[in-house]
């Protein structure tokens, strides 16, 4: 019974994970998708590449450290801590290292 609550836990930060590192990506993905001035600048390629790798990155981030923790300490509760953690520090790397394209300002 115990091992099903734990399989469910890891299920949900996965969930979870997928879902905060989406959410916390969207607003910088948002030039791309609306082009900037007059749409010039639109690339849709944030939607069916970045989008599939960042919600997968957010689910298996937590999950590996979440499983990986549970399989070494063989405690649940230090084993959620430790995958939160990693999650923030995986949404945190996500949102200072990816930048979308911003075209160079007008010098007139």
């Amino acid at each position: 019974m115990q091992e099903e609550r734990q399989g469910c836990a890891g299920i949900l930060l996965a969930a979870v994970g997928a879902v905060a590192a989406v959410l916390s990506w969207a607003p910088k993905a948002r030039v791309s998708i609306h082009g900037g001035f007059e749409g010039m600048h639109r690339d849709l390629s944030v939607l069916y590449v970045d989008l599939p790798l960042i919600a997968l990155g957010g689910a298996l981030v937590p999950l590996a450290a979440w499983l990986l923790t549970l399989r070494v300490l063989r405690r649940p509760w230090l084993a959620a801590a430790i995958a939160v953690g990693a999650l923030a520090l995986g949404v945190w790397g996500l949102l200072s290292w990816w930048t979308p394209y911003e075209p160079p300002e007008f010098m007139g």
